[in-house]
């Protein structure tokens, strides 16, 4: 997460933008469909097909891994919306720690890098986020800034691989690291309250809705190697 103070105009544009915006959604909406069995890869490991970038840096595609550049931004998935499925990332720090994050439940296609913070959810890449100041609830495989997690340390150090599973059921996240439940959240359950600027905006998050992986800053690399969905079973 980025850890500077969004420009007043662009967070009232956002917040009166999406005032009104229905967060119920219907199930057509959702792009995830198909066999539970079967992985759907989103990132092809040769180029940025089906990806869009917005806002500041940017990534590339190196040795068959998405390579983070500068930041704060975004690279989303433009093939739709999606919900009731599992996400599976694969993902290394170029050094001991960097900071990055896959975001999910973005309502909206997003136009640029802060909607998707204070309307979606950043499940978390950082595994020593007390160096800057901020503490457990701003760890890797936390719902950024909302959830602390059900078991500490569960991630491998920079630069080893990770493995992140997501699982978006209805109103529910769960985040499994490296084969460890770390995260189980429901909307409405209790959060605590906003410490930092930078950090999203409390309210509920879509069933059904765009995810995708952020570029953090210059001194922050994160590699991508596998992006894949699949239906949950019924």
């Amino acid at each position: 997460m980025k850890r500077f103070v969004t420009a007043i105009s662009v967070l009232v544009f956002l917040l009166g933008g999406l005032a009104a915006f229905s967060f119920a959604a219907d199930d057509d909406q959702n792009v995830c469909k198909g066999d539970p069995d079967h992985w759907q890869q989103l990132f092809n490991g040769k180029d940025l097909t089906g990806w869009k970038h917005v806002g500041p840096g940017g990534d590339t595609v190196e040795d068959g891994l998405i390579r983070t550049h500068g930041g704060m931004g975004l690279l989303y998935w433009t093939g739709g919306k999606i919900g009731n499925c599992l996400i599976h990332v694969v993902y290394k720090m170029r050094d001991v720690n960097d900071n990055s994050g896959v975001f999910i439940r973005i309502p909206l296609e997003p136009r640029e890098e802060w909607m998707p913070v204070h309307y979606g959810f950043e499940v978390q890449i950082d595994n020593n986020p007390q160096a800057s100041g901020e503490d457990e609830y701003h760890e890797t495989a936390m719902l950024y800034s909302l959830t602390k997690p059900l078991v500490k340390h569960a991630w491998k150090p920079g630069p080893e691989w990770n493995t992140m599973d997501i699982t978006l059921d209805g109103p529910r996240t769960i985040v499994v690291l490296n084969g460890i439940k770390v995260t189980d959240y429901k909307d409405g359950d209790p959060v605590p309250e906003r410490k930092f600027d930078f950090e999203p905006q409390r309210g509920p998050r879509p069933n059904f809705g765009y995810m995708g992986l952020q570029n953090h800053s210059d001194n922050d690399i994160v590699f991508f190697k596998e992006v894949a969905i699949k239906p949950l079973k019924k």
